[in-house]
């Protein structure tokens, strides 16, 4: 006999058959077998079926129309910020037992993930508007702009009696397409993608509200942790979409690619929430304008806003009264900072999209802040930041301003205006690059946890210059090199990051994350991280130059044009050796009796351990030499060469050179070697051809000492599941240098070549290896739904831009 196991709510059978019901006939005919039910109910689609059952013993007669499947299985999804949002069908209605037609996330994309909508979510109210269907949830979010923050409501199957309720920040930057619908077209087997927004949109607009626009969309930053604390955000694996698709690093197959980077295959990941809790287009506005009403509006915000102040004044004494000098003073000076990286553009390298540390706050004035942070926590430019801080419950948005070439801090800028009242609690720490520290000193360890209180702890230094030894990882990614950093006696575990203070408060060095990868054996390795101090001097001296005006390139920030600094370094990766090893090597007595002047602590010789592929440093040093002194001064540390470089810039140097004296194989010679300028914008454009995105190579590639000889090509970061270079084997890290047969030397030359391709074609890619072994396979464009685009950050607006380069014309089809 056949027996009702669950009804689906609202449908047909709904409140006429119910789980345990036993199935006598269908149409008056005796009905035991799915096969012949299945024949019965085909022939009866959209007309009355009478169904016989028998219920406790009591036989029921019952007529139910039978429903057409196609009606209740959406032929059309949502696709937004990479997430993909369609009607519930019949078969997860009647999986989780929900309502068909309810507003289904299938994947969440980048901008649910940042608010933590899981997979399988309910939606059921948006902006305040209850939804119901998909065409509602589409008509709210015509209505809102970029960057707008907005509370959204949902249900889980696994949760599905309680809702909850969290904030989504619509993406300010254009790192997906707009908003489209995809809709099956039974007659060509294919999709066809259609703008799902009206012209009219706020959220099209080329005009993107500036950050104090949304300030009255802020919420306290501990409603957001709450919202982060719910058990259904804590998602251990996010899957990276690209539109419908996940990307990957692989340079191999999928299952066993070994260089997959992947949030499933690295178990201690940086900082990600789950991990903690367990142990946009605009236009340029004039300068004058943007910060005028802001500064007005804080002025009459009265009586009223005192007293706030007071109030939180008050109650924050009252907490710190059991707190240390330098905890006190260092407090408001820090920030939580939580980054995100859109699946879409995850570049250089960066392993995860998901990062969160304390920073301190550098810089404060009426119109500009700047947060220094680690780059183990700000990791690439392209990326959204929030800012909480600890003087004042609020959470706002920052912008990547600054990532240090070299140094493993980065600048995140702020709008004061944009924390109200709040701004007269927030300062700027004091910062003391010198003197420098020494063995035995004591500092005071202070940091945020995750409910943004302070922790402090007495330490004291026991290595003030310690050399860091970073190896590169299976995906080059950024690792400090050419470093010194503090080592301390005790600390609060290598996820604590915050700042060293003397016992006035006055910062010291940024104690900050380093990014590192173990391996274990020849084919498994896992990603770790550690704690260490950053000396403040590198930090205050690009803070002077940015302050001092002097003008390298300028970058708008808060709606004004500031100048931000050029690097002048040596593209050379060193690293020390004892004087008594060089000894052994050959190096003289005089040299030794030198160096031994110039650092009696130390005693230390630094040499080469590789030059940068493409740097001017490049044919002239090798590996092994070692570097004596710099324009016949001597050199030992790692801070010499940078002085030296620094120098340069100071006394306008036109040949841009430094003499090195160099001791290489028992021969001193001396070398004028070329120094390079570089900025601290990170990467500024990628672009995405055939599912895989290419960008210039990186400064972790070249440090592997190797470039295409062809022009160095243009490297291939990433690659998108289902895409034509996921069919084809078009994998991560190696270099597309030619296109059929033309050279493609840099991005520029790649979409001249690619905009000569038409959809269907097949080309001809020749490709290098990081391990230098050439390639060459064919693949098949595919415009329809890998059309080819680029984003690019817009100096002149501070907005990444997504451009189309090539895609497939609508109308011709």
């Amino acid at each position: 006999m056949l027996v009702v196991d669950s009804v689906v709510p609202y449908g047909p059978a709904h409140k006429h058959l119910e789980p345990g019901d036993v199935l006598i006939r269908l149409n008056g005919e005796v009905t035991t077998q799915f096969l012949k039910m299945e024949s019965l109910v085909d022939d009866s689609v959209n007309h009355k079926l009478e169904l016989q059952i028998e219920r406790g013993g009591k036989p029921l007669t019952v007529d139910l129309t039978v429903q057409d499947l196609h009606s209740v299985t959406p032929d059309y999804f949502l696709e937004l910020s990479g997430a993909i949002i369609h009607p519930l069908s019949y078969q997860q209605a009647r999986n989780f037992r929900f309502q068909c037609g309810l507003v289904y996330v299938a994947e969440q994309g980048y901008m649910l993930f940042r608010a933590g909508v899981p997979r399988h979510a309910i939606i059921k109210k948006f902006a305040g508007e209850d939804i119901s269907k998909l065409e509602d949830f589409i008509s709210v979010l015509s209505k809102l702009s970029r960057g707008a923050r907005v509370p959204l409501e949902y249900i889980s199957y696994s949760d599905r009696h309680r809702r909850k309720s969290v904030l989504v920040t619509v993406d300010r930057h254009q790192w997906y397409a707009p908003p489209q619908i995809y809709t099956r077209d039974d007659s060509s087997g294919l999709w066809i993608v259609k703008p799902v927004l009206p012209p009219d949109s706020p959220f099209l607009s080329p005009q993107v509200p500036s950050e104090h626009d949304l300030a009255s969309n802020r919420v306290p930053s501990c409603a957001a942790e709450l919202a982060q604390m719910e058990p259904a955000h804590q998602c251990p694996v996010q899957e990276s979409m690209d539109g419908f698709t996940s990307m990957e690093t692989s340079c191999e197959q999928i299952d066993e690619g070994p260089h997959s980077l992947d949030e499933t295959d690295s178990g201690t990941k940086k900082r990600r929430v789950e991990e903690e809790l367990s142990a946009a287009d605009g236009v340029l506005l004039p300068e004058c304008s943007l910060h005028e009403p802001r500064e007005e509006r804080l002025e009459d915000n009265g009586t009223g806003t005192d007293t706030v102040l007071g109030d939180y004044q008050g109650a924050a004494a009252a907490v710190a009264t059991n707190a240390s000098v330098a905890e006190h003073a260092i407090e408001p000076t820090l920030v939580m900072l939580e980054v995100h990286v859109p699946s879409s553009c995850m570049l250089d390298g960066v392993h995860s999209q998901h990062f969160f540390g304390t920073g301190v706050i550098i810089y404060h004035s009426q119109t500009m802040g700047l947060v220094a942070v680690d780059k183990n926590t700000v990791a690439v430019s392209v990326s959204d930041v929030m800012l909480s801080f600890a003087a004042y419950p609020i959470e706002i948005p920052g912008e990547v301003v600054f990532l240090h070439p070299v140094h493993n801090f980065a600048l995140v800028a702020y709008d004061p205006s944009a924390l109200a009242a709040g701004s007269s609690l927030v300062r700027a720490a004091e910062l003391l690059p010198e003197p420098a520290l020494h063995r035995g000193d004591s500092v005071c360890l202070v940091g945020l946890s995750r409910s943004l209180q302070a922790t402090s702890r007495k330490s004291f230094v026991t290595n003030p210059s310690a050399a860091l030894n970073i190896g590169s990882a299976d995906c080059p990614r950024y690792r400090a090199t050419n470093m010194e950093v503090i080592e301390l006696d005790t600390d609060f575990g290598s996820t604590f990051s915050g700042v060293l203070t003397d016992d006035l408060g006055r910062v010291r060095a940024i104690w900050g994350s380093f990014s590192t990868q173990l391996k274990y054996g020849c084919t498994s390795s896992e990603d770790h991280q550690f704690v260490r101090g950053i000396p403040i001097y590198s930090i205050c001296q690009i803070l002077d130059k940015i302050i001092s005006g002097a003008v390298d390139r300028t970058l708008l920030i808060n709606g004004i044009k500031r100048p931000m600094p050029l690097i002048r370094i040596l593209e050379v990766e060193l690293y020390p050796t004892l004087l008594s090893k060089a000894r052994s090597f050959g190096l003289s007595d005089s040299w030794i009796q030198a160096l031994v002047k110039k650092d009696p602590i130390r005693r230390q010789v630094l040499r080469v351990k590789g030059c940068l592929a493409g740097s001017k440093a490049e044919n002239l040093l090798e590996q092994g030499d070692m570097v004596l002194a710099i324009n016949k001064a001597p050199v030992t540390c790692f801070r010499d060469i940078e002085d030296a470089c620094q120098q340069l810039d100071r006394y306008k140097e036109k040949n841009e050179k430094l003499e090195l004296t160099i001791f290489r194989q028992g021969r001193e010679m001396d070398i004028p070697v070329g120094t390079d300028v570089r900025d601290g914008n990170g990467t500024p454009r990628v672009i995405n051809w055939c599912g895989c995105i290419v960008q210039d190579p990186h400064s972790a590639v070249r440090a592997l000492g190797f470039l295409p000889e062809e022009g160095h090509g243009v490297y291939v970061a990433r690659w998108c599941h289902g895409s034509p270079a996921h069919r084809y084997g078009l994998y991560a890290l190696q270099w597309i240098v030619e296109v059929n047969g033309k050279p493609t030397p840099d991005l520029d030359a790649l979409v001249a070549v690619s905009k000569e391709i038409e959809h269907g074609e097949f080309v001809r890619v020749k490709t290098i290896h990081l391990n230098g072994k050439p390639r060459v396979l064919s693949l098949k464009q595919d415009l329809h739904y890998w059309p080819t685009w680029e984003l690019r950050f817009d100096t002149e607006t501070a907005i990444w831009r997504r451009n189309t380069i090539k895609s497939l014309d609508r109308k011709a089809m």
